[in-house]
């Protein structure tokens, strides 16, 4: 069995425009004679790699400890596009890959793909990027995706799987009513 690490470091991690960066203090520190280390986190739940709940666009939706871990845990598909994928391309591989798609590769889920993804029923959605829709306009393909409970992961480090099918886990830090939360995401070769 080979175990990738999908999950970006947090304190390292690429940061959203405007997202204030994980910062960490050390609350107890051993090497100033504490009995142990005991760290204190500052974060924005979308800092690296993170799942977007529904609440994050949707007042009254899902929060994160709602969603169905189901559709975060399963068999997946990674699959590499080299440029921006068109409506074509995208429905070439929405036939044959499993209900979870990673996407390899520089791509942004425009509103025609993320309509065309909701036709295919995909419950989990998993980009490179820090946000699933173009940087410029991202609320409309989150109201797409998140309006029919696909669970948006993003920030994911794909540089080392190759195409193919895996079984993921990318559950979320159970953070009672929160838009989102950190995962640490792996994909298990079987």
């Amino acid at each position: 069995m080979k175990i990738y690490d999908i999950t970006q470091e947090l304190f390292t991690s690429v940061v959203y425009p405007g997202d204030v960066p994980p910062t960490f203090i050390r609350k107890l520190n051993m090497k100033e004679g504490a009995p142990c280390n005991v760290t204190v986190l500052n974060m924005c739940a979308h800092n690296g790699t993170h799942i977007d709940a529904p609440y994050h666009f949707y007042e009254g939706a899902r929060s994160i400890e709602q969603l169905d871990l189901t559709k975060c845990i399963g068999n997946c598909s990674v699959v590499q596009f080299e440029k921006q994928p068109d409506v074509e391309q995208m429905e070439q591989v929405l036939q044959k890959c499993e209900k979870r798609l990673l996407l390899k590769g520089n791509v942004v889920v425009t509103i025609e793909l993320a309509k065309l993804m909701n036709e295919y029923n995909l419950e989990l959605i998993g980009i490179e990027g820090q946000s699933v829709g173009p940087a410029e306009a991202p609320r409309e393909v989150h109201l797409e995706l998140l309006g029919k409970e696909v669970v948006v992961l993003e920030g994911v480090r794909l540089n080392e799987v190759e195409e193919g099918n895996y079984f993921l886990s990318a559950a979320p830090v159970k953070l009672g009513g929160s838009d989102g939360a950190p995962c640490r995401a792996v994909l298990i070769e079987f």
